[in-house]
């Protein structure tokens, strides 16, 4: 079989997918943008190209033999943003995941390494794939080496051979160095011969085929460029030196040491999960399955009538559902475990029994789950109310456990070495290949899964007590719960025929831009294509590229948002991909899981799955409706009260975390102007700026807004600059004059880690913890990254804390008033409810006092509020 080897030029593609894709964190915390864009390489590299040897070549550090020639070699380049650093140990950890054989070499750059291991192969007559960003590779195309070029972000390339190359520049792949040497490299700090462009350097290679024979035949050029050229002999002869790829350096590595066989399917599993990377999870097909072990012989009874031992008090309690999505899924089965006995009960004779409904609804009968939210639904569903819930085993081990929390019973078993239970993927299947299996195996595992609960909820119980977490489980995690299935179950109604609306105005209103843009292009052409629109952007127009690629002009998001302001045209351009996405993403997906009986949305509120303690939303997800543009403000028409003569009310959390940052730091000046009720942003000018509060301009404030809720996130000089459209040393500027202007704050960033360091975690306020391994690590990157996750988690954790407690406190407040509201959606600081016409004075006043005093800080909790008749009105 013919040696198919693949080489990787690691830190080109690393960049590429760094700057290709949006700077996004998970929900851990972690930048996983480059990370993700290289993993969607690596695994399309695996399918298409089957390598039987591969290699991922790193830059091993800014100095190189070439620094030896030229000091300034590669001078100039912006420092690696941190962002993306912080990433790289997690892109060899993923390539060792792989098996994939990765290496660098002091003093040499990944270049020289795929350099001398693709002419080692050559030399075996073996099929030879470069795979880059960077066309400085391109020299070493042959008959046996193609390089790929990324080009279009990370999915698409252009592979090079000596044909394609020739057709594309008229050059052979030797030429490369020379065509470099005249025209010079300003990604690299190569001069080259000033005033010679690609065009000319190519055609007097095609004249001359090398720099050497052009200078023989100097006497036969003419002109300026003549002059340039003997002006620049010697630079050009570097330039050509610095340009050229070593291929005999000292690699300690060899062809038989880079084959590749397959990942290591575990590691991935591991990684991806630690990433988030589910839908790669799918790509690959990887079912987490369990290898067949003997499971501890278990005594259940299938029961066919109900009696008090089976319903009795201090029960774990199975309710198993086929699908996640548990509004609507089948009741598979429900099991017991308790002192009498192990009890199966079948669907039917549970949902016929009345006795089981009394018991469910009988908050006396005490009763421990796994996900007791969606039993309570599921079992709602079936006209079952279900009360009592005094122990969830999911919560309590997301609070043990906020790095690694899981929706699997088994696998929380496995962490605590009970080994008894098998996992749902192990009994049902994934994907297609998931079904329902027979009675008997199907009643055991769901008995199996009621006496693991049993089982554990000491273990659990001990640990949060032991790490004073009792409280925030008992007063704050489990009631929150039952407050979550309520509203879960309520649901959100939706006017379908305003969504319809909606959508055929939008399908005007783009029809009606593409005419805008095309008239202010002069002519017809495919918005969507981002070929078609950097050839009328920037030669048509003549407007700057602010990025431009080596296949092409980008015109991504982040580059049209510069050129604001430049031509009317990008704001249309800008408008119309905004509202396309809000046609198909928002609209067509509301649409689709509207309830036909109720005319609701029914979302689920995922409780257990950020580290900071935030809730999120899902099936539909409420809590991501864009509002930037009035017409995805507008989406918020179609959510309207339930009953009639009803109001939707809004009550939102004015700067919560900015608050709960001026009480953890404890600074002064903070605390003085929350005590003032100070415009914080326009106090943040003031001080940075050095002005006084009338000569802060919206500009000013806009800068201060955001180095404000930077510094709750841990932004980065580079983040704040992205943010900002400002350079990296404006930013870093800006971000230390506002240190300095509350050294509360700055004293608690230092404080935190110290602390960090001495426990291995921070908490909120709540007594929330967020373990951090890597504060102490070795690793430069790993260790910043660990560092402001310690700065923010205490901050961004108490304000989801609070937002929490201030759910329990007026749920509470609305039952023992007798009201008749109910809350129905939380999005991020802000709780909506659904009220009575008649109710609202009273809601008002309740609202407010009750959210403003949920939890007392050195500041005061302020609390916006607005009710109308739709989502939209409450503002």
């Amino acid at each position: 079989m013919t040696q198919k080897i693949v080489l990787i030029d690691g830190n080109s593609l690393a960049y590429r997918a760094f700057f290709a894709l949006p700077l996004l964190n998970n929900d851990k915390g972690i930048h996983t943008n480059a990370i993700y864009g290289f993993t969607m390489i690596l695994m399309r590299i695996l399918q298409e190209e089957k390598p039987t040897h591969m290699l991922v070549a790193f830059d091993a550090g800014k100095t190189t033999f070439r620094h030896s020639t030229f000091k300034e070699y590669k001078g100039g380049r912006q420092k690696t943003p941190p962002e993306l650093s912080e990433q790289m140990p997690f892109l060899r950890e993923l390539l060792d995941a792989f098996q994939v054989k990765r290496y660098e070499l002091p003093n040499y750059e990944a270049d020289d390494i795929i350099g001398t291991i693709s002419k080692l192969a050559e030399g075996t007559n073996a099929e030879i794939k470069v795979i880059t960003g960077d066309k400085d590779l391109l020299q070493l195309v042959s008959e046996h080496t193609t390089v790929d070029i990324t080009r279009k972000g990370i999915t698409e390339v252009d592979s090079y051979t000596p044909q394609f190359l020739n057709e594309k520049l008229g050059i052979s792949p030797n030429q490369i160095i020379d065509m470099k040497g005249l025209m010079g490299d300003a990604s690299d700090n190569i001069p080259g011969v000033p005033g010679v462009g690609e065009k000319t350097a190519i055609k007097l290679l095609k004249e001359y085929e090398t720099v050497e024979n052009l200078y023989e035949h100097i006497e036969d050029v003419s002109g300026k460029l003549k002059e340039k050229l003997e002006e620049n002999k010697e630079q050009a002869i570097m330039s050509k030196e610095l340009a050229t790829i070593m291929r005999d350096a000292p690699i300690t590595v060899s062809v038989d040491d880079i084959t590749y066989e397959n990942f290591d399917r575990d590691a991935v599993i591991k990684l991806f999960k630690e990433l988030n990377f589910h839908s790669l999870l799918e790509k690959m097909d990887i079912q987490v399955t369990e290898q067949p072990k003997e499971l501890a012989e278990l005594h259940f009874e299938i029961v066919e009538e109900l009696n008090t031992d089976v319903l009795s008090n201090d029960s774990s309690l199975s309710v198993e559902t086929f699908s996640d999505h548990y509004h609507h899924a089948e009741v598979l089965g429900i099991a017991i475990s308790n002192e009498t006995g192990n009890y199966f009960i079948p669907t039917n004779i549970a949902l016929k029994s009345s006795e089981f409904k009394q018991w469910a609804r009988d908050e006396n009968m005490k009763k421990a789950l796994f996900d007791g939210k969606q039993a309570i639904v599921a079992l709602h569903g079936h006209g079952i109310e279900l009360k009592g819930i005094d122990f969830d085993l999911m919560i309590a081990d997301y609070i043990c456990n906020p790095s690694d929390p899981s929706v699997d019973l088994a696998a929380v078993a496995r962490k605590r070495g009970y080994h008894d239970v098998q996992s749902d993927e192990t009994v049902y299947g994934k994907g297609a290949k998931k079904s329902i299996p027979e009675e008997k195996e199907l009643s055991e595992h769901l008995v199996r899964k009621a006496v693991a609960i049993h089982a554990l909820r000491d273990t659990f119980e001990q640990e949060l007590e032991s790490n004073d977490q009792l409280m925030l489980y008992r007063e704050l995690e489990l009631p929150l719960s039952f407050i979550l299935a309520e509203m879960e179950y309520t649901g959100v109604k939706v006017d379908k025929s305003r969504l319809e609306d909606m959508q055929n105005e939008l399908s005007s209103r783009l029809a009606e831009l593409e005419r805008e843009i095309h008239q202010l292009a002069g002519e017809a052409f495919n918005i969507n294509s981002p070929k078609q629109l950097g050839v009328i952007l920037f030669e048509k127009l003549s407007l700057p590229p602010v990025k431009k690629m080596k296949t092409g002009y980008s015109t991504s998001a982040d580059v049209l948002e510069k050129l604001e302001g430049k031509h009317e045209i990008i704001r249309a351009i800008l408008t119309y991909r905004q509202l396309g996405k809000l046609n198909s993403t928002y609209l067509e997906g509301l649409l689709k899981v509207i309830n036909i009986k109720t005319g609701k949305v029914h979302t689920r509120f995922n409780q257990t799955l950020a580290q900071t303690g935030r809730l999120s939303s899902i099936d539909p997800n409420l809590q991501n409706i864009p509002i930037r543009l009035e017409e995805g403000r507008k989406i918020r028409q179609a959510f309207v009260p339930s009953t009639k003569d009803w109001v939707i009310f809004a009550a939102d959390y004015s700067q919560i975390e900015l608050r709960v940052l001026a009480h953890i730091a404890g600074d002064e000046k903070l605390i003085h102007a929350f005590k003032n009720d100070f415009d914080i942003h326009t106090q943040t000018a003031m001080d940075v700026f050095g002005v006084e509060a009338n000569e802060v301009t919206s500009d000013m404030r806009r800068q201060a807004k955001a180095v404000n809720f930077g510094i709750v996130y841990g932004i980065s000089d580079y983040g704040l600059s992205q943010s900002l459209s400002i350079t990296r040393k404006d930013a870093a500027t800006f971000i230390d004059k506002y240190l300095k202007s509350f050294p509360g704050v700055q004293d608690y960033m230092s404080d935190i880690i110290i602390e960090a360091k001495e426990k291995g975690y921070v908490s909120t306020l709540m007594q929330r913890r967020r373990y951090i391994p890597d504060i102490t690590n070795r690793n430069f990157n790993l260790r910043s990254f660990a560092e402001r996750t310690a700065m923010n988690t205490p901050i961004q954790g108490s304000a989801a804390d609070i937002i929490k407690k201030a759910m329990i406190d007026l749920a509470g407040a609305l039952r023992d008033e007798n009201l008749e509201a109910k809350l129905i959606l939380q999005v991020h600081d802000e709780l909506i409810l659904e009220a009575p016409k008649n109710e609202i004075e009273k809601l008002t006043e309740l609202v407010s006092r009750v959210m403003e005093n949920t939890l007392e800080l050195k500041v005061p909790l302020k609390v916006d509020y607005a009710y109308g008749s739709t989502w939209y009105d409450a503002k």
